[in-house]
């Protein structure tokens, strides 16, 4: 069983609900059209599957999400952009459909936090049809950056990735993607990177605000603890660094994706 190190307490939904099809799947937009099949693996609280509902309609659109908490949330904001979309509770390992049943796979933010990530590409492949296409995309932690330096955002990025790695997932997964792509015996693949970047006040308050909640009250918190690799008042003090990040007013950061669109 894969450990989420994330969870999905408020801070953690707070960054989920601002992710769009355009500032996180950008690489996969151009090859939709309407009327294809698609299923959205770790689909979370559904904001980029709606999106991409709305450009493939009226083709089938599959939600999967190992937890059932943000499912319900996800069929209301399907039902208020008017696109039919099913979210269910499914395992990526496992995928309860049959083979070649959908015309694009995709997959955000999801291979990072898998023990096998390998194997979840070759479940995927399985279910895409004949000249389909998987698209995954994933942030390489170590290669995130920020200005102005600060010790508690440094000790943030090594804690986390103690972390993840206790889960035996790897935060620096986009580095690695295309290496796991060819592990499952995919090779028709384009590598491509894109990046987010926080940089206006408002994108620092928001962003700063999500990472000093999940730095106190998240899985990633609960799990630092558990594992004997922080104590609160570190946790604390860590999610004081964030703070102190959004309110400079030259605050800059910017994280690194790798991103694939696999043709099966």
């Amino acid at each position: 069983m894969d450990t989420y190190t994330h969870g999905h307490a408020e801070p953690v939904l707070q960054s989920h609900r601002w992710r769009t099809a355009e500032n996180s799947a950008a690489h996969l937009l151009p090859a939709l059209r309407p009327g294809l099949d698609l299923l959205d693996v770790g689909c979370g609280p559904g904001t980029i599957t709606v999106d991409l509902a709305a450009r493939v309609a009226p083709g089938r659109v599959l939600g999967l999400d190992l937890s059932a908490d943000p499912l319900d949330e996800a069929r209301a904001g399907a039902d208020r952009a008017g696109v039919e979309v099913t979210f269910a509770v499914g395992d990526v390992y496992a995928l309860d459909v049959p083979d070649a049943s959908f015309d694009v796979v995709h997959a955000h933010q999801v291979l990072q936090h898998l023990t096998d990530p390998v194997a979840a590409l070759r479940e995927m492949a399985r279910v895409c049809r004949p000249g389909g296409l998987v698209a995954v995309r994933d942030v390489d932690y170590a290669a995130t950056t920020w200005f102005p330096a600060d010790e508690g955002l440094d000790r943030w990025l090594a804690l986390y990735q103690q972390v993840a790695r206790r889960n035996d997932a790897e935060p620096d997964a986009g580095r690695r993607l295309l290496a796991w792509a060819h592990a499952a015996g995919l090779r028709d693949v384009t590598a491509t990177t894109s990046s987010w970047c926080f940089t206006t006040p408002a994108e620092r308050e928001w962003w700063g605000r999500s990472w000093a909640g999940r730095a106190t009250a998240s899985a990633f918190a609960e799990q630092a603890v558990a594992y004997g690799l922080a104590t609160p008042g570190e946790l604390q003090g860590i999610a004081d660094a964030w703070l102190r990040w959004a309110g400079a007013d030259d605050g800059w950061l910017g994280m690194l994706h790798g991103e694939l669109l696999v043709r099966v």
